[in-house]
């Protein structure tokens, strides 16, 4: 078993997409770790502001079976495969870290430059594991964000209700 955290993004329907997305992690990966819900602009291009978590999961599959599954997920929820990188999205799933690999594999970086680069990935990860290091940094994720620098990222954490339980910090499902 490897632990995984996976970036979950959406800014089409994104409370509908995020929490389909949600249910169908819970029906394969029995147990999920999940950050709050932030709510942020669009980054890189004018579209309607996303709503980003962070979920962590045990899983066995190898790196490139849960991309493919987490790209089917993705294409169930309506994803363009044809839209580009900056464009609106009904649901996007990355993988942030998988386990402690470090290194490119099949076009995936790992550990995704995201999560010391922008705080929709880095303050819901320090929230699901405050004490784990980046594999590269050698630095816990609480500690990266407690030294990262917040002013120029508009960022806040919204109530979100999946399934009648207002999703916080560390709720286990």
């Amino acid at each position: 078993m490897v632990w995984v955290t996976l970036g979950l993004s959406s800014n089409i329907d994104p409370e509908n997409n995020i929490a389909s997305g949600l249910d169908v992690l819970l029906m394969r990966f029995a147990d999920l770790s999940l950050s709050s819900v932030f709510k942020s602009q669009a980054n890189g291009y004018q579209g309607p502001d996303y709503l980003n978590m962070v979920v962590g999961i045990n899983t066995e599959l190898p790196l490139q079976e849960l991309v493919l599954l987490l790209k089917k997920i993705e294409m169930k929820q309506g994803r363009d495969p044809g839209a580009t990188r900056l464009a609106p999205k009904t649901l996007d799933i990355d993988v942030l870290t998988y386990g402690d690999k470090v290194g490119n594999f099949d076009g995936i970086r790992l550990p995704r430059p995201e999560i010391v680069e922008v705080a929709y990935v880095l303050w819901p990860l320090a929230q699901i594991a405050p004490k784990k290091k980046h594999p590269i940094l050698k630095r816990t994720y609480g500690e990266l964000w407690q030294a990262f620098a917040k002013q120029p990222q508009k960022i806040s954490p919204v109530n979100f209700n999946w399934h009648g339980r207002v999703i916080s910090t560390q709720l286990k499902v």
